[in-house]
């Protein structure tokens, strides 16, 4: 016996490929956004897109299984864990006290991601709400230059950062998604 998956892929045209060129719904027919702030909003978007991709098909335990040990990741962990630092973005831009943590102490976004049907659904409700939250505070300063909040950070700067660790986590989430049932990433 091999708990060990196959690769595979539901691409026909590129074998290595997550979906088929045709089929991937970051793919659109229209030429890339004009202006910086487009093109930022346009990768981020693109990027949260790729992990919702690589969570779904997957119920609860495959969602919440581990990659190995002494590792804590999980895809249902990634999933609360950038609902975590949207809310934490949010922070960098704010004059006021910090939000708090939505899951308690550090790493416990990671730790309190259990097989529950449930706690999935709340992870996904916390991540769009975080991130509509984060997008339209963010909404408020165009200029990619301010420093609003205690000035420390450019706006510039978190979106870069936003789109940097969705796309760090999106790699980890590549990873997972293969240990579970085989499929590779693109």
């Amino acid at each position: 016996m091999n708990d060990q998956p196959e690769r595979w892929s539901r691409a026909t045209v590129y074998p290595d490929m997550w979906v088929d060129p045709a089929d991937d719904p970051r793919n659109s027919d229209e030429s890339s956004p004009d202006g910086e702030l487009a093109t930022l909003q346009d990768f981020l978007t693109g990027y949260r897109m790729t992990l919702r991709m690589k969570c779904d098909g997957l119920d609860a335990e495959q969602l919440a299984r581990r990659s190995v040990p002494p590792s804590t990741m999980s895809l249902l962990g990634l999933v609360r864990h950038l609902a975590e630092v949207e809310r934490d973005w949010r922070n960098w831009i704010s004059d006021g006290d910090p939000l708090p943590k939505l899951y308690g102490e550090r790493d416990a976004d990671f730790d309190g991601a259990v097989a529950e049907p449930a706690e999935v659904d709340a992870a996904y409700s916390a991540l769009e709400r975080e991130q509509a939250a984060t997008d339209a505070a963010l909404a408020e300063f165009p200029d990619l230059g301010e420093r609003p909040g205690k000035g420390e950070t450019s706006v510039r700067e978190l979106m870069v950062h936003r789109i940097e660790e969705y796309a760090r986590h999106s790699g980890h989430a590549d990873l997972l998604r293969e240990r579970i049932d085989g499929r590779v990433g693109q």
